[in-house]
């Protein structure tokens, strides 16, 4: 049973907390406590609640010119995860115990630096190849290098035929490739929102291929050369601004 801190109200929803987090309790919330750790160390951070009501009081964010942090308290054992965003893209992620590393992680990645710059003054943050490359601009090179390393490594020879099928072609080259169950994807850009109207393959057995367009319709091929044809037959025209 979690000890009541002195003035807590009965049944009030940060009591299972009291234990592990008492200076969180005590402000009230995970944003408060924040807040006042950020005006304390002068840093002028503006930290706000988190869109779900569910985690009013245990979650907390800030944003800046693109750029998020959003924190969550651990429950059964005293952590803070955070977790740092530039757009949609995750680029670091840790846990810590002490709230003015949490602070001063959020005010250092809100001030605009390169992410390995931020891991390496915040050591309990990690990141990670993709982050990184996105960060350069080279997100769709190193998915591609992805892809094809863990098709190589897979059983299925006929997804491993269908990838490098799809990288030889310069077109495709140019996409981000994705699996989605066990379709090969492309989308124009590597970064959320992913495209969704393009077509997309996937091994049906036998040396076979499926490939299904935006529109629903399916065209089957004998083998994966003929499947990428298809595929490049369906994408919208070079000069076209929607590839």
């Amino acid at each position: 049973m979690s000890e009541q801190l002195p003035g807590a109200v009965p049944n009030d929803p940060m009591d299972e907390y009291a234990t592990l987090y008492p200076e969180v309790v005590q402000a009230g919330s995970l944003q408060s406590a924040l807040q006042a750790v950020a005006d304390h160390a002068g840093h002028g951070l503006a930290v706000e609640l988190t869109s779900s009501p569910g985690w009013r009081y245990v979650a907390a964010r800030a944003e800046a010119e693109g750029r998020s942090v959003n924190v969550l308290m651990v429950s059964r054992t005293r952590s803070f995860s955070v977790d740092c965003w530039a757009g949609e893209i995750q680029m670091a992620s840790g846990s810590t115990q002490t709230l003015s590393e949490v602070v001063g992680a959020m005010h250092s990645w809100l001030q605009g630096p390169r992410v390995r710059e931020l891991v390496t003054q915040w050591p309990f943050l990690r990141t990670w190849e993709l982050a990184e490359a996105h960060e350069r601009g080279e997100a769709i090179p190193v998915r591609w290098r992805r892809l094809r390393e863990a098709a190589a490594r897979t059983q299925d020879a006929a997804l491993h035929e269908l990838v490098e099928a799809a990288f030889a072609q310069p077109r495709l080259r140019a996409l981000s490739p994705g699996r989605s169950m066990y379709w090969l994807t492309f989308s124009r850009r590597a970064a959320p929102p992913i495209c969704h109207d393009l077509p997309r393959a996937m091994p049906i057995g036998n040396g076979r291929y499926r490939v299904q367009f935006a529109d629903g319709q399916v065209h089957e091929a004998d083998g994966a050369a003929d499947a990428i044809a298809v595929i490049l037959r369906g994408l919208p025209g070079e000069g076209d601004p929607g590839l």
